[in-house]
């Protein structure tokens, strides 16, 4: 079984700095997409901003500019840089990762375990 293990997050003033990390545990063959959603209460889980394994990127409107992706293909983990952080960003947020085991034939989506974000003064 694929464990997605996340990092990060917590408590942030407005105009502030978080990064999150994710991490896929276990022996993978490839990981095609990662990304990271956001939810808030009452609310449905919204997507934020993916990357593929080649390398493009995609970003939420609301965060292009402020938020920055990336990742380490050989270390099968992703990063979200969060900058200039404002209340409306606060969420749990959740890294998804399409992953591909060896002798498999397609990519299967796995989710970590989601981490609350607070942007407050």
């Amino acid at each position: 079984q694929v464990q997605v293990v996340e990092s990060g997050g917590g408590v942030v003033q407005p105009g502030g700095s978080l990064r999150r990390s994710c991490a896929a545990s276990r022996s993978i063959f490839s990981i095609n997409t990662m990304a990271w959603y956001r939810q808030t209460p009452g609310n449905e889980c919204t997507w934020v901003a993916s990357m593929v394994s080649g390398g493009a990127t995609n970003y939420r409107e609301s965060v292009r500019g402020r938020f920055t992706i990336s990742r380490d293909n050989t270390k099968n983990t992703a990063w979200l840089q969060m900058n200039s952080l404002s209340p409306d960003d606060t969420a749990v947020y959740s890294c998804y990762a399409e992953v591909r085991l060896p002798l498999a034939h397609t990519y299967r989506g796995y989710w970590g375990q989601g981490t609350q974000v607070t942007v407050s003064s």
